[in-house]
């Protein structure tokens, strides 16, 4: 197959060790790369990791033309461990399901899903159909009740004392202390694991009978709270007795599809099942212990498989917010994202860097800043001058192996549009009349060209921006501010209004409101930084905040040409007293 020519990123390097271990295991076989979900409460976009890494090199293999699957294991077999705060539809009743599969858990009040777990399934589906993820889904529900894993389940519990004294050579050994700034940084991220089916989960019960690797639902109450008190392996009869309610009952497991396997035990289980040759974890699992690093030797001494690849990867931080997980509520998902930006930047974010390296997404104002870097790229892109890495990581953005993503037709700036989304509350005539005016050589007929970023702006306006943050112009002049204004303040105001008329464009204004201050001094309205006195920077700004008092009573505001443009020259020429 043709190697890509995009050799420089993270992403090809790893589709390289992919490749050359599927054709060894598995010659002329689909690669198989994998990723785990629980849908135990809202799915954050710190799980999206989990999905997003796995994804882009899934989909660099796909460009050489390689068969894959990407399979996405939706753990909804896994127990429901505690409600979680902040969901709609959600109160403490729901705590008497803990302990049950999460899809036997009712869904939140008002869900069109049957259960828990397909409820938050769901939204996860539908932010992976925007981000372009093409993937196999498996339910463990399906899996485990239909007796899909009936051999391995056996298997295990023949070769539990092996299992056993795998597991006992970590059961005493603990994670080493974190350093004091690593702690710090933690705090302030999202963990990428927690919420998951992973979090917490035993390694199994031991008993007077001995260990087990398999816990069933209680046939009572339908939780796992249970011990297994006898094993027969010829037969195959397993007893078990429920801590919960008593209800106890003896079973043949041959038969028996109301149950799993512990998580340490579950997962290299799937490896060796799936052939999963490429599936990262979370930085928990790098302690020893951990789920991946006992599931390596599990697989290939237990279930004869081999552990995949397995990149570990860093937190993922929302910023101004604090280290959260599903189960505390308020976490954005992949879906709240999606709402304030535009898929092919989402992607951006997970494929620029390393999946060692942690990174944070822009909820707050920094989403601007974002979108400001996001276009430049875009620009070198086109123009050629981009570095190769760069170029890359703008690829996997903005298509996949199946084609280019929908996009922005006219990508206007984001914090442009976000200003005017604000001034004019959604008013689709007003918008329009001002984005036709930010550049009057090459006029807007349509929002349709626009969007969807300009809906995503808007979004983000309403849903992000505190109301006591957002943009009200005056309704009346502060003839009292104006009338005490000396003689330099008012002819400042002249200057700008008699400018109007011939500088009414997004450039003509900018390098109005800029050189009003340089003309009151003396300099030519074009001086350049270099040729004026520090001073008049100064001037600048005093000019500015006079300017917002005017226009929206407080001393800042959205960027000054676009709020002009969005006020209009003749509520513009009232406001300022001409």
């Amino acid at each position: 197959m043709a190697q890509s020519t995009e050799t420089t990123d993270w992403v090809s390097r790893f589709a390289d060790e992919v490749i050359e271990e599927s054709e060894r295991r598995a010659p002329g076989k689909p690669v198989v790369v994998a990723s785990g979900l629980s849908p135990s409460g809202p799915i954050h976009l710190g799980n999206l990791r989990e999905v997003m890494t796995p994804h882009l090199v899934a989909d660099e293999v796909r460009r050489r033309g390689y068969s894959v699957r990407h399979l996405i294991s939706w753990d909804d077999y896994d127990r429901y461990r505690k409600v979680p705060n902040g969901v709609e539809g959600v109160d403490e009743s729901w705590s008497e399901h803990i302990g049950r599969p999460l899809t036997s858990v009712p869904a939140p009040r008002g869900s069109a899903h049957p259960n828990w777990a397909e409820h938050f399934k769901a939204a996860m589906v539908d932010a992976l159909a925007e981000l372009g993820v093409e993937f196999d889904g498996i339910s463990q529900t399906a899996q485990y009740t239909s007796g899909v894993y009936r051999a391995q389940i056996l298997h295990a519990m023949k070769h539990r004392a092996d299992i056993d004294a795998i597991l006992e050579q970590y059961r005493t050994k603990k994670a080493p202390a974190k350093k004091p700034q690593q702690k710090a940084v933690d705090d302030a991220e999202i963990s990428a694991a927690e919420g998951s089916g992973a979090a917490g989960e035993d390694d199994g019960s031991s008993g007077s009978a001995g260990y087990f690797p398999y816990k069933p639902f209680c046939g009572g109450c339908g939780k796992d709270l249970t011990t297994v008190t006898a094993y027969d392996d010829d037969t195959t009869e397993l007893t078990y007795v429920c801590t919960e309610c008593g209800f106890s009952e003896s079973v043949l497991l041959s038969e028996f599809n109301r149950g799993k396997l512990v998580w340490k035990v579950d997962w290299p289980m799937r490896w060796a099942y799936e052939g999963v040759v490429f599936e990262p974890s979370g930085v928990d699992h790098s302690s020893p212990g951990s789920s991946f690093q006992v599931g390596g030797q599990i697989v290939g001494s237990v279930f004869g498989g081999k552990q995949p690849i397995g990149p570990m990867y860093a937190f993922v931080g929302i910023s101004g917010m604090a280290k959260m997980s599903s189960s505390k509520g308020g976490v954005p998902t992949p879906g709240d994202a999606l709402k304030i930006m535009e898929p092919q930047i989402l992607r951006w974010l997970y494929a620029r860097r390393r999946p060692n390296q942690s990174f944070k997404i822009a909820f707050d104002q920094e989403i601007q800043r974002l979108y400001d870097e996001w276009d430049k790229l875009d620009a070198k892109v086109a123009d050629g001058s981009a570095l190769p890495a760069d170029v890359a990581a703008h690829s996997r953005a903005v298509r996949t192996a199946g084609g280019e993503l929908p996009r922005t037709a006219r990508a206007l700036p984001y914090r442009t549009l976000a200003s005017v989304a604000d001034i004019t509350a959604g008013a689709e005539d007003q918008t329009l009349r001002i984005l036709s005016e930010l550049d009057p050589s090459d006029p807007l007929s349509s929002l349709d060209v626009v969007r969807p970023r300009l809906d995503k702006a808007e979004a983000w306006i309403n849903t992000q921006v505190p109301a006591d943050q957002r943009t009200v112009v005056r309704a009346e002049p502060d003839s009292e501010l104006i009338k005490s204004l000396d003689e330099q303040g008012r002819q400042s105001l002249r200057l700008l209004v008699d400018g109007l008329a011939d500088n009414w464009s997004l450039d003509g204004l900018t390098d109005l409101v800029y050189g009003v201050p340089k003309v009151q001094a003396g300099f030519p309205a074009d001086a350049t930084a270099k040729e004026l006195p520090a001073e008049i920077k100064v001037a600048q700004r005093t000019f500015f905040a006079l300017l917002y008092v005017l226009l929206v009573g407080r001393d800042t505001g959205p960027r000054l040409p676009t709020l002009l443009l969005a006020v209009g020259q003749e509520r513009v020429r009232a406001l300022l007293g001409e």
